[in-house]
């Protein structure tokens, strides 16, 4: 049973997921379905009824506000807005939208705008056709910068840009393109994310081993990356992002310090005062669900100050500001993959690509093990959308 007065006094994160797609990229595991946009209206009223029912509860506003799924930019504008003027939210509390490039237009933008969306996250992937077509995106690279320079026309305070690397089809001459086409758009995206393609059990690119990526490659791409975001001025914060100061993504940063975030929507998971709970995953279900004046929520637990305490060194030693030394032995094990540099141990570049290593070394400290009062490290994890 959600608990949506836990963790009083912590800022909140609320994620809203939208299930819905025009059809399901061949490495998405996500919880979407496509051919089902007769359902938003509904599953918007469902969302609200879920949000009113947190609310009776005792949540708090949120500090941050996150539409993803799915595809959010794929339901209309005016159900996304009608949602999002059901989240009571602080006063300059950010607001972000995932958009597909071949959505965005002035019009949608606009209405996303009024309703008090701040941010952009759009889906790019590659901007190289024939790597585009091996992940199964619909869209074609003409429409990105259209989408971007629509995102400037609006004004939004910032917007990101997601790619994927590794793609069988994709070489180091497309890589580079697609850097350097996203860094030559106008405008210039101040945020960057970059996640390594996966091959998920259940998607069309698992259910094909020669298309899954390798390992060797993905690394020289990672490499790649670091170089030339950071040579633009990008910095690197999580494993998977790079921005310029202050575009950093509020909201993920809320989810790797360990923060307080309540799901909303189908799948949507929680996590409030220890408690980690998620909601039931079919669409139908869910909306039936909810209907019937029941919980959504399809399972839980309940994290120990141990547990807790680990989980947050697993995820603060992704980000730049690392870890405390103390909670990483000092062993030629880890030579080369951390700096340690005023009381923390943050990953080299070196680490980052081996970043799961030297998260399976990592021991709470003593004093942190035995006072459960101390705060947790601030931490990270990538791609927790």
């Amino acid at each position: 049973m959600a608990e949506p007065g836990s963790g009083a006094g912590q800022r909140l994160g609320l994620y809203v997921h939208v299930p819905f797609c025009a059809r399901r990229c061949d490495y998405c595991a996500f919880a979407t379905w496509a051919g089902r946009n007769h359902l938003s209206r509904p599953y918007v009223d469902a969302c609200l009824t879920e949000l009113r029912r947190a609310y009776d509860g005792g949540l708090g506003p949120a500090a941050t506000v996150f539409f993803g799924g799915g595809t959010p930019s794929h339901l209309p504008g005016h159900e996304l807005a009608r949602l999002l003027d059901g989240i009571r939210r602080e006063e300059g509390a950010e607001v972000t939208v995932e958009c597909n490039p071949e959505d965005v237009t002035v019009e949608l933008l606009g209405t996303y705008s009024q309703a008090g969306v701040t941010r952009i996250s759009l889906g790019v992937q590659s901007l190289v056709p024939h790597v585009l077509a091996s992940l199964g995106r619909r869209h074609n690279p003409e429409t990105v910068p259209r989408a971007v320079g629509a995102i400037g026309e609006v004004g939004f305070d910032s917007f990101s840009v997601d790619l994927i690397y590794g793609a069988r089809d994709e070489t180091d001459d497309d890589w580079a393109a697609t850097l350097a086409g996203v860094l030559g758009l106008d405008p210039p995206p101040p945020h960057l994310s970059a996640y390594a393609l996966q091959a998920e059990p259940g998607t069309a690119l698992w259910r094909d081993p020669d298309r899954h990526p390798d390992d060797d490659t993905q690394a020289r791409r990672y490499e790649t990356a670091d170089r030339v975001l950071e040579e633009a001025g990008l910095g690197w914060y999580e494993i998977s992002n790079w921005s310029r100061p202050g575009h950093e993504c509020r909201h993920n940063q809320n989810y790797w310090r360990q923060g307080e975030y309540l799901g909303v929507g189908c799948a949507a998971h929680s996590h409030l005062g220890g408690h980690r709970f998620w909601n039931i995953r079919p669409l139908e279900r869910y909306m039936a669900t909810i209907a019937s004046n029941q919980s959504a929520v399809a399972g839980e637990e309940r994290l120990d100050s141990d547990h807790r305490l680990l989980e947050s060194l697993e995820l603060a030693v992704r980000t730049r500001e690392g870890v405390d030394t103390d909670a990483l032995p000092d062993d030629e094990m880890l030579a080369g993959l951390v700096a340690r540099n005023r009381g923390r141990a943050v990953l080299t570049l070196r680490g980052r690509l081996l970043a799961n290593e030297v998260a399976c070394r990592l021991r709470a400290p003593t004093a942190a093990r035995h006072d459960t009062g101390r705060s947790h490290p601030q931490s990270v994890r990538a791609g927790a959308r």
